[in-house]
């Protein structure tokens, strides 16, 4: 099978960009990738693009150029990026395209998103008791998790207080202005015990990959990134999720996070120990705790020895979330994975600036879930 490698990247700024349609952002993002790669747009073959939003984004080839290309659209909650990225190096791996992007963007208004919870496949008396609110749930399921394994509100903080640190060094991140761990614990409760300022907020922004094969990568790039692997899982029977209408009893089940995990470096063959540097979930500081064990990480209740002795931070062992995650980015649905991406490429090429990790890293691993109860894994090497 053919290998696809990632060849140009582009990352529209995230935050708020009033007047500007969410169609221009992820136009501008393809405009960058294009011109990181150094290939024109006639050139790509066939791409994957998706958005919450918008409901053709497809239609962004008229501000790139009506060439014909079969650009599909997806939609997979807050995993759409990484379905994106999957589907972009599959059509390479089978040789149904030599050429191709994974684009994302989104717009969302302020505020936590809201719907009828029977769009989910849920009772409506979930969402009248206040349970549809996702804030709700992450507040929950780190709250139990904080129980069973001795984490303490100060990781927590500390996890916030890192990633807008790390915000401060990246120009395109939203919010920028450092916070010390006690500033992060003054801050309101809102579904206990996270706080304002250890949840991410729905924004916008976009972003796009450009594609090839691995034999022709030469034509256009000396620092190729290969695309050694890509995972999704949806939740089991018995799992607690985002949007589960129930706690289940009995022995537990795994999250989809450990599955797709499991099955991306097994494909990949890479383990934990290899990865240098991670893109995490961190829809709320909580996640980022929890998402280290689920990902092979670590174990359960070694993030609190781990984040006090600086293990995640970008001079760490094991640096996660260097450009401000979620919490620093916000999160626009669609682009939200591809810019993990964007990162990690940044980080394995040398070329991050002030938030480069030491050394010469030479995998990368980045990591969505979102409702559901869906989960996606991308393990990325030089």
């Amino acid at each position: 099978m053919t290998e696809a490698v990632i060849i140009g990247v582009g990352l529209h700024p995230f935050g708020r960009f009033p007047g500007k349609p969410a169609l221009d952002m992820g136009a501008d993002a393809v405009r960058l990738a294009l011109a990181d790669a150094g290939v024109t747009w006639p050139q790509v073959q066939g791409g994957y693009i998706g958005s919450y939003e918008v409901a053709n984004p497809d239609a962004v080839v008229g501000r790139l150029g009506l060439t014909g290309i079969p650009l599909r659209g997806v939609f997979n909650g807050c995993a759409t990026a990484g379905t994106a990225l999957a589907l972009a190096a599959r059509a390479i791996e089978t040789g149904e395209h030599d050429l191709t992007v994974a684009i994302g963007m989104d717009k969302h208004p302020r505020g936590a998103f809201a719907a009828d919870p029977s769009v989910a496949g849920i009772p409506s008396w979930y969402g009248q008791t206040g349970l549809f609110l996702t804030t709700h749930f992450f507040g929950m399921k780190i709250n139990r998790y904080m129980h069973d394994h001795g984490i303490s509100h100060q990781t927590l903080a500390r996890v916030a207080s890192k990633n807008f640190r790390n915000a401060a060094g990246n120009e395109k991140a939203w919010r920028r202005t450092p916070l010390t761990p006690e500033e992060v614990l003054a801050s309101p409760v809102l579904n206990y015990p996270l706080r304002q300022f250890m949840y991410c907020g729905p924004n916008e922004g976009a972003a796009a990959l450009v594609l090839c094969r691995a034999d022709q990568a030469h034509k256009y790039t000396g620092k190729p990134v290969r695309v050694r692997s890509t995972a999704l899982r949806s939740r089991r029977l018995g799992a607690f999720e985002v949007q589960s209408p129930s706690f289940p009893v009995g022995e537990p089940v795994e999250s989809p996070t450990v599955e797709a995990s499991r099955e991306a470096y097994e494909r990949a063959g890479i383990g934990p120990e290899d990865v240098d540097v991670a893109q995490l979930q961190d829809t709320d500081a909580g996640s980022e705790v929890i998402h280290m064990a689920e990902n092979g990480l670590c174990k359960d209740g070694e993030q609190e020895r781990l984040i006090a002795e600086g293990a995640t931070e970008i001079g760490g062992p094991l640096p996660v979330n260097t450009d401000g995650g979620l919490l620093g980015n916000g999160e626009p649905i669609g682009a939200s994975g591809l810019r993990q991406i964007h990162e990690i490429v940044l980080q394995l090429r040398g070329t991050a600036g002030t938030r480069q990790i030491p050394g010469t890293p030479r995998v990368g691993y980045t990591h969505l879930y979102g409702a559901p109860g869906a989960s996606a894994v991308t393990i990325l090497s030089t």
